[in-house]
């Protein structure tokens, strides 16, 4: 056989090879054909196969991975959502003195922070504002000479929603009182300690106390 006709054939062997065959095609094409040919093109249908095995399990590799990465996404969104929804605060005035007496109603402003997870309240303006619908819990408590008489609100927005009061006294030489409320809030609503005109209370960081927290969200 000349070198020209055994070119000749590599190259027709190698056009077949490119087409799809099926096992049964390969038999088919390949039972007149020289040995060697033969051998060539059965190898080369067997790794056609296995490669396509392989590009079938990479492909459902690549789809279980992803899965994987949704659900974990998912995960972490729905953790950063109960996160979000973690809400307390405590704080107190500071400092060590009478607060008041003054000429109007004036919000108390409680600047020592013992806690205030989640940021909803300020302790520049003495305002906690909500984040979610929900129930919340608050508490104030406070101390008084007796010099003047004290008056002490729960705020909600511009509503007085409960007090507590201590009145001056010449026999006692100070007092303590406090009250506490459950109250169902929107989003935004503001919560807050008014301090009523000619009223004082004694500001520290250990009685004198406004506190709050996110019971259940709605």
């Amino acid at each position: 056989m000349t070198f020209s006709v055994w070119l000749l054939v590599c190259f027709c062997g190698l056009t077949l090879g490119q087409n799809v065959f099926t096992q049964t095609d390969v038999a088919t094409e390949t039972g007149s054909c020289f040995p060697d040919m033969c051998k060539f093109l059965k190898e080369f249908g067997a790794m056609k196969a296995k490669l396509e095995a392989v590009e079938t399990n990479l492909k459902e590799k690549s789809e279980a991975l992803e899965t994987r990465q949704t659900e974990t996404e998912n995960q972490v969104l729905e953790l950063k959502k109960k996160d979000a929804t973690i809400i307390a605060f405590s704080a107190a005035t500071g400092g060590s003195g009478h607060i008041g007496p003054f000429d109007t109603d004036t919000t108390l402003i409680y600047r020592k922070l013992i806690i205030n997870v989640g940021n909803a309240y300020n302790q520049h303006t003495g305002i906690f504002v909500a984040p979610v619908r929900g129930i919340y819990y608050f508490s104030f408590f406070y101390h008084f000479v007796g010099r003047h008489q004290v008056v002490l609100r729960l705020m909600k927005n511009n509503e007085s929603l409960l007090e507590s009061s201590g009145h001056m006294t010449m026999n006692d030489g100070a007092d303590n009182g406090g009250n506490a409320a459950f109250l169902e809030l929107q989003q935004g609503d503001q919560v807050y300690v008014q301090l009523e005109a000619n009223c004082e209370v004694w500001g520290d960081s250990y009685t004198t106390t406004f506190s709050g927290f996110l019971l259940h969200k709605v």
